[in-house]
């Protein structure tokens, strides 16, 4: 049996420099260092933009104009309205609360079979000249 050496999301990348970083949000702890693991760079970006996406106005304490109001959007008959208002939302979120990101695009794509909308940005990490896709399903819960 060969001692091939298999990368996870547990194994430190020594070739990449770490601009960013962040907690994974289930506090993931790695398996044999008994430490808690970190979402690096892409990674990190993308759980605070997650994050963004999915607070609201007024939930967090002492900041409450971080996030918008996506989910008033998600009770509203899908139209091209809705569909823009949405995107208009992301992009001043984006805009206002995360400087790491420069936007390139934001589409949002309607489901209505399933009350649901894909949502697709696309953006530039800060000093990382690969553009990098987020896509994430918005949809209602109740």
């Amino acid at each position: 049996m060969s001692n091939v050496f298999k990368a996870d999301k547990f194994t430190p990348h020594s070739t990449q420099t770490n601009l960013y970083s962040d907690l994974f949000t289930n506090f993931t702890v790695h398996p044999e260092l008994s430490d808690i693991v970190l979402k690096k760079n892409e990674d990190s970006v993308k759980q605070a933009l997650r994050n963004l996406l999915l607070t609201n106005k007024y939930e967090r304490p002492f900041n409450p104009n971080f996030g918008g109001n996506l989910r008033n959007y998600l009770f509203e008959p899908i139209s091209a309205v809705s569909q823009q208002g949405i995107q208009d939302e992301i992009t001043t979120m984006i805009t206002n609360y995360e400087p790491r990101i420069k936007l390139i695009s934001v589409i949002a794509t309607p489901y209505p079979d399933e009350n649901a909308y894909a949502i697709s940005i696309t953006f530039y990490i800060a000093n990382v000249n690969t553009p990098v896709t987020f896509e994430t399903l918005l949809y209602r819960v109740r």
